[in-house]
């Protein structure tokens, strides 16, 4: 790629004669100054992170560090440090000592680890470290000192003291970092686009994100001046075809050979960080041909090159063959293509899918129509890459362990398909609209547009087949930006404010409702408190949100009081939507974590949806007088609400103590009935949330068969809750059992069938009310309502409200002004990332009841409440409704 010249001119900062006449050498390198905006004190000049990596210009990562005073600095006993963007595991910067001295008025270089081979050596290099920095996010300081700054010094530095007692001169946060002056610094948006954080003029006003900006030109400088690269040699390159460049396999005959080729241009991409064309065989494309065994397009890189051309260009271009993660790319050398005459066009490929990747191989880098149905499959990444996972059809892809048994040959065939049916929509562009790019408005979505999981997609013009980052996509033939326009139409309309769910019947209505790490005790709380250190997932001006990590074993949800309300409001409009007498939750605080009552959080949830609702509609289910020692127990727990008008609680709540548990919460049981119910209308509610298919070892390790991590514990998990409820049939007397809750666990998995196997039924599955989750762009049911043979009898009905799973998960609290297009509102849509599941169902015997039929007495007195008068009435197999009207069997009489 083309080298630059230095940027002298970005350091012309006259000394402060000031500072010279009243500041010795020694004295100037002996002060720690807080970043220095009065040119006091060294600064930061310029990060280039990316050394080593595709495209790189450099084969190592550098700091260059600025001097901008008229005396020299010593930085003897003084330290590198660096920091994860959200604090690592313990949120402490690795140290690495410096040496050397900063010239007056100069530069010093500090040459840092490699991730590759790329690029030309660093010649200028003062001092050569194993400084490890990340490319696009992180933290880095210059401390006058070596003792590793602690996770105390997060947020604004500018405002902690510990900052500046712990020796700290500059410092950097840049991307998505939790630690920063003022607010934090843009980033490269990959590894693969070579950038550098840049402090122009070494202004330093203590605000990272006015004071750097990402740039093009990299100039590393240091003692001995700035490097300029001379021109490389020329090539003697061979003349190849497009396809014999490609050649018959995933990797070109040709990797690291010069060649000369031609064809048209069929897509460019000066900006958005791709940095290079698409160029296909003139006349070629058109219909396909199954039998092709090489493709027609490659991917050239060159920004340059880039901006030079046209679509519909026709090229000769020289440069050098790799492969980029997978794509065959030429890495064009400056001034080596040609304008040719036009010549004969290129037309697209119609795609037929299912389509393996066998066969894509020979269509990679060419110029494509995609034929047929398309629907929306994945949209988490819609907010920050702008992509969009598509599947072939009608009808989002579904996870395989939730419709075939795992590990089975069925299973392994589900996944082959998935992967023939799946392609993903991108916008040209490799800018991370939640990072680098948080002040771009995002590529696809606006306040007013859904693109949720399940919506038709339409696609209007041709695109490129394209491989980046294990992915196959299509790109557009240029970068999208939000205001211009689109290769698809993507079906809206699928949700309306009103939203509400199916009508499920039943006298009493039960529900699971994961709340999303509902925490009452916000992260700034906890640490104001004492009770440990928070690093946080910040908006786009630095203001934290949500909790990213706090220890030791601190909150898990919003920020402060402000987004806990934010979060709260939707949880607080999705529940009292819902219709549900009855709701499990998951997710909630467990409060006695923090020193409180165990239910104050519970609490503080009840008493805002009954401040919604403008009376005392909800109750909490107290937690039992004994709580499980030996397990179970986690900073969040499950929990139950209720509607005081239609059920009550019966005696006292009942936790299962078990060790099966130790890595999970324990189920909460409770037993209720209608109101003013007898003893024969009890019923059982068991909540539950096993653990996490996220991390196990040993028998809990992943064993490749699509349950994920820990599928052994959730098993035990499992045959434990059978016995639990073999104990609560026994003392409560009913054998009208409900299991809620997120089981972790997808419906055809073991878990899942050993409850089945104890005789519950999987109610959503069974009645098929849909899926409540979405992962990896496959759809499928974590969270489950299991009913005893006895009480699945009695169920009338069951619907999941698909608010959640399918949205894009910018719509959250936790992503609130993550970009310059505000996605968040106070609607119930992406309150969780879990959809709840409703069900109906009728405690009483017999057959379920005939539509309601208004009652009222020979004394003109309506019985809604009390269902008391029904057996002197003669009707012994009816019961209110709670509306002014009452239900009856057909055999029963009617007065």
């Amino acid at each position: 790629m083309p080298r630059s010249p230095g940027r002298a001119s970005r350091r012309l900062v006259p000394a402060l004669a000031t500072v010279a006449a009243t500041l010795t050498a020694g004295l100037l390198a002996a002060v720690p100054a807080q970043a220095a905006p009065d040119g006091s004190g060294p600064v930061i000049a310029e990060l280039y992170l990316s050394g080593g990596s595709a495209n790189a210009p450099y084969t190592h990562k550098f700091v260059e560090l600025h001097n901008p005073t008229d005396e020299p600095v010593d930085l003897t006993g003084w330290s590198l440090q660096y920091r994860p963007a959200t604090g690592g595991s313990t949120g402490t910067f690795s140290v690495t000592p410096l040496s050397g001295s900063i010239p007056a008025g100069g530069d010093f270089l500090v040459r840092g680890n490699s991730n590759g081979s790329s690029g030309v050596p660093l010649t200028v290099a003062d001092l050569e470290t194993s400084f490890t920095p990340s490319g696009t996010a992180g933290v880095v300081a210059l401390v006058d000192g070596t003792t590793a700054l602690t996770s105390t010094v997060s947020g604004d530095v500018t405002v902690d003291p510990d900052w500046t007692a712990g020796g700290g001169v500059d410092l950097v946060g840049y991307g998505t970092a939790t630690t920063f002056e003022t607010a934090v610094a843009p980033a490269p948006t990959s590894n693969s686009v070579p950038r550098s954080i840049v402090r122009e003029g070494a202004t330093d006003t203590d605000v990272n994100g006015a004071d750097l900006t990402v740039s093009e030109t990299i100039t590393p400088c240091g003692t001995a001046g700035c490097q300029v690269d001379e021109p490389e040699p020329p090539l003697d390159p061979t003349a190849a075809t497009i396809a014999e460049i490609q050649g018959t396999t995933d990797v070109s005959p040709l990797v690291g050979q010069a060649v000369t080729t031609q064809g048209v241009v069929t897509a460019a991409f000066p900006t958005g960080g791709l940095d290079g064309i698409y160029l296909q065989t003139a006349g070629t494309g058109g219909p396909r041909n199954p039998g092709a065994a090489a493709s027609d397009g490659i991917f050239v890189y060159s920004q340059t090159l880039a901006a030079d051309v046209a679509v519909g260009d026709t090229i000769e271009v020289t440069g050098t063959v790799s492969e980029y993660f997978g794509l065959t790319q030429i890495t064009a050398s400056p001034g080596s293509w040609t304008e040719l005459a036009a010549a004969e066009p290129v037309l697209p490929t119609v795609l037929d899918f299912p389509l393996p990747a066998s066969d894509r191989e020979a269509l990679e880098g060419m110029l494509v129509e995609l034929d047929g149905d398309f629907t929306v499959t994945n949209n988490y990444e819609t907010h920050t890459f702008g992509e969009i996972g598509l599947a072939a059809g009608t009808e989002p892809l579904n996870q395989p362990t939730d419709v075939v048994a795992p590990g089975t040959p069925e299973y392994t065939q589900m996944v082959e398909e998935n992967a023939a049916l799946a392609v993903t929509l991108d916008d040209g562009s490799s800018a991370n609209f939640a990072g680098g790019a948080k002040d771009v408005a995002q590529t696809w979505l606006t306040a007013d547009t859904e693109i949720r999981v399940g919506a038709a997609v339409t696609l209007t013009d041709p695109l490129v087949l394209d491989y980046r980052f294990d992915t196959w996509r299509v790109q557009p033939t240029s970068a999208l930006t939000a205001d211009g326009p689109k290769p698809a139409v993507i079906e809206d309309g699928l949700r309306t404010a009103e939203s509400k769910p199916e009508d499920v019947g039943g006298e009493v209505q039960l529900a699971s409702f994961n709340v999303l790490n509902y925490f009452s005790t916000t992260g700034e709380e906890f640490v104001a408190s004492g009770l440990g250190s928070c690093t946080y997932y910040r908006d786009r001006t630095g203001a934290p949100v949500n909790a990213n990590r706090c220890a030791p074993n601190g909150p898990r949800g919003a920020a402060n009081d402000e987004n806990l309300e934010r979060q709260q409001v939707k949880i607080v409009t999705a529940i009292n939507t819902l219709g549900a007498d009855v709701v499990g939750l998951a997710e909630i605080e467990n409060s006695a974590a923090f020193g409180q009552d165990r239910d104050e959080a519970l609490d503080t949830l009840v008493a805002a949806l009954n401040d919604a609702t403008g009376e005392q509609t909800w109750a909490a289910v107290a937690s039992p007088a004994v709580v499980p020692t030996n397990g179970g127990t986690d900073v969040i727990r499950s929990a139950f609400i209720y509607r005081v008008d239609a059920v009550e609680a019966v005696g006292e709540s009942t936790i299962l103590d078990d060790p099966a548990f130790v890595n999970a919460r324990a189920p909460l049981a409770q037993a209720f009935r209608p109101k003013g119910g007898g003893d024969e209308s009890t019923f059982v509610v068991v909540a539950n949330h096993f653990k996490s298919k996220g991390s196990g070892s040993g028998e809990d390790a992943d064993q490749g068969d699509g349950q994920g991590a820990s599928n052994a514990s959730r098993v035990r998990q499992a045959t434990a809750l059978v016995g639990f409820t073999e104990s609560l049939e026994a003392s409560t007397g009913t054998d009208q059992i409900f299991l809620v809750g997120d089981f972790n666990s997808y419906v055809m998995e073991d878990p899942l069938q050993v409850l089945e196997a104890a005789g519950f039924v999987n109610v959503g599955a069974e009645l098929d009310a849909g899926a409540t989750y979405l992962f990896q762009g496959r759809v499928g049911s974590l969270d489950h309502v299991f009913a005893s043979a006895a009480a699945f009898d009695r169920v009338t009905g069951a619907d999941t409200w698909d608010i959640n799973a399918d949205e894009p998960v910018g719509r959250e609290y936790s992503r609130y002004n993550n970009n310059a297009t505000l996605l968040y509102d106070e609607s119930v849509f992406r309150s969780s990332d879990h959809d709840p599941t409703l069900v109906g169902y009728d405690p009483l015997e017999g057959e379920s009841p005939v539509d309601p039929v208004e009652f009222t007495d020979v004394a003109g007195n309506t019985f809604a409440e009390d269902i008391a008068w029904l057996a002197g009435a003669g009707i012994t197999t009816g019961y209110a409704n709670g509306d002014g009207t009452f239900s009856f069997r057909p055999s029963a009489p009617v007065l």
